[in-house]
């Protein structure tokens, strides 16, 4: 194969930034990131900037909230009771736990507030409402 299509398998070195410029993530010193175009697997907006691409082809793409991560909800943020979250588990503003979604499957969530009685944890995906702008290389087709 020697462009991307849909359905091909794909390998690319990326960094992703921020609008400040700050890095989120980045394949540097790991293997290449690997996916089936057009399968879902990476955010939508990263997923359309790679048709007709070759081994070697490099982009630079912003995309929007909508086509990443999406917007951010007030309903994932949950003002609970302190004494609702067992005593055993450490409370501090930014850490991370799961919780059970109504299906039972787990759900991230991070401490945003901590008062005497209640805990806000917010459940939206770290880079929702943001702005990601990624530069990439394709590595392999195939």
């Amino acid at each position: 194969m020697t462009e991307v299509t849909q359905g091909a398998k794909v390998r690319i070195h990326y960094t992703g930034t921020l609008e400040d410029g700050s890095v989120f993530d980045s394949s540097e010193g790991r293997d290449p990131l690997e996916f089936e175009a057009g399968s879902g697997m990476i955010i939508p907006g990263l997923d359309k900037a790679l048709p007709g691409m070759k081994v070697g082809d490099k982009k630079k793409v912003t995309i929007a909230p909508e086509e990443a991560y999406g917007p951010r909800h007030d309903e994932a943020i949950l003002e609970v009771p302190r004494a609702d979250i067992p005593a055993e588990i450490p409370l501090e503003v930014g850490i991370q736990l799961q919780m059970s979604g109504p299906q039972g499957q787990p759900v991230p969530v991070t401490v945003t507030n901590l008062t005497d009685d209640t805990v806000t944890l917010d459940a939206n995906h770290a880079l929702a409402g943001k702005t990601l702008i990624f530069d990439f290389e394709v590595v392999g087709i195939g």
